[in-house]
């Protein structure tokens, strides 16, 4: 294990986020750097001409950095036998035993013909089920748009009509919400709970993250981090939906691929957690042995090669040279600029929340380079 070096982490840490925010590239970001339980570095940065104003307590939409806990509430689930990794997602919502492959012509979808293979709840965890994953998904998708998913019954019943972008697990795609959305589906079906209310029960409150959420309350509202976006060479305030966590999702919706809101604090806690093969203050909220799963490859060479590979809403780095964070290392990012990971060969937790209209997802810049700037810091 490399330990952190503080000072030079401070300094290039601090270097880069303020001249991001200098720019106009960056409204305002949260990060923290933990190793070992322990936090080396933590700090804001905000651009305030635009009224942007960050502390431990100010909530971001994480979008897509809500998987990994929607993914542990799965787990969850797995480890009070009340579903399997392996169950078909027909064996609780029927519509979905038979599925159609499709691809796009044109404006429209034609049927290829039936899907030879039943969804899984592994399927759904790896982005191999092929639903909501490519040009037939994205098709989907712009007939339903974000301000009518009103409920996880709802959206799903739609989902369970549309056709499939390939047979599943014969190829990997990213599914930007629908497959997420099935499994979060799945949990109510199977608790008879609603899916935000399961997640404070089994994940939230023993993790002590007490603001995260999908609904906001006005105080939550008031702390959430105004949207930020780029626009000739001007960092500027972006309009966004009103009283929606994610692009205008009712926050009814408790969509399980893109809703929550969280803050630094809270991040920090579950990532402790998965860091910790699911222990926190020395008690497990999720087995060991599931967690570990979690952060493992999953998929052969023939649907997923090169440098990363898909855990249970993780994507997780493979041994390639070329990597920045090393093999084993795993975590996710969102839509809106937010990026994480949890690295256990040398014990470090590192967290990078922002929102934005500009330069998010996994391939963000900011992000790349955050990565960069904390392995810049590992004594030799």
């Amino acid at each position: 294990m490399h330990v952190l070096e503080a000072e030079k982490l401070k300094r290039q840490i601090g270097a880069t986020s303020m001249a991001d925010v200098q720019s106009g590239k960056v409204g305002g970001i949260a990060i923290a750097i933990m190793q070992n339980g322990d936090t080396v570095y933590q700090n804001y940065f905000a651009d305030e001409t635009l009224g942007i104003h960050i502390t431990e307590e100010t909530l971001f939409r994480l979008a897509s950095m809500t998987k990994p806990i929607t993914a542990a509430g799965v787990l969850k689930l797995v480890e009070q036998n009340k579903i399997t990794l392996e169950d078909c997602v027909s064996r609780y919502i029927p519509e979905f035993k038979h599925m159609n492959v499709g691809r796009k012509n044109g404006d429209e979808v034609e049927i290829v013909g039936p899907a030879k293979r039943q969804i899984t709840i592994r399927h759904l965890l790896t982005h191999t089920s092929g639903l909501g994953s490519g040009e037939v998904g994205q098709w989907a998708a712009a007939q339903f748009p974000y301000s009518e998913r009103k409920s996880l019954a709802q959206n799903v019943q739609y989902y369970a009509q549309i056709p499939l972008d390939f047979e599943p697990y014969t190829r990997q795609t990213y599914s930007g919400s629908f497959a997420f959305d099935v499994l979060a589906r799945i949990v109510e079906i199977v608790t008879d709970i609603p899916f935000g209310d399961f997640l404070k029960k089994e994940v939230l409150e023993p993790l002590e993250m007490t603001d995260t959420c999908f609904a906001p309350t006005k105080d939550q509202w008031e702390r959430m981090i105004p949207m930020h976006d780029y626009k000739d060479g001007t960092g500027v305030l972006a309009e966004y939906p009103k009283d929606s966590v994610f692009m205008g999702v009712p926050t009814g919706c408790c969509s399980g691929g893109t809703a929550l809101a969280s803050t630094l604090r809270d991040y920090k806690k579950f990532a402790d957690m998965l860091l910790n093969y699911g222990r926190y203050k020395g008690n497990y909220i999720i087995r060991e042995n599931l967690i570990r799963e979690m952060a493992t490859a999953q998929l052969p060479s023939e649907l997923m090669s090169g440098v990363r590979n898909w855990g249970f809403g993780v994507r997780v780095v493979t041994d390639d040279p070329r990597n920045v964070l090393p093999c084993g290392a795993f975590g996710w990012s969102g839509a809106l600029g937010s990026h994480f990971w949890v690295d256990p060969v040398n014990q470090i937790v590192a967290i990078y929340m922002k929102n934005s209209l500009y330069d998010g997802g996994s391939g963000s810049k900011t992000g790349r380079q955050f990565e960069r700037d904390v392995y810049s810091a590992l004594k030799d």
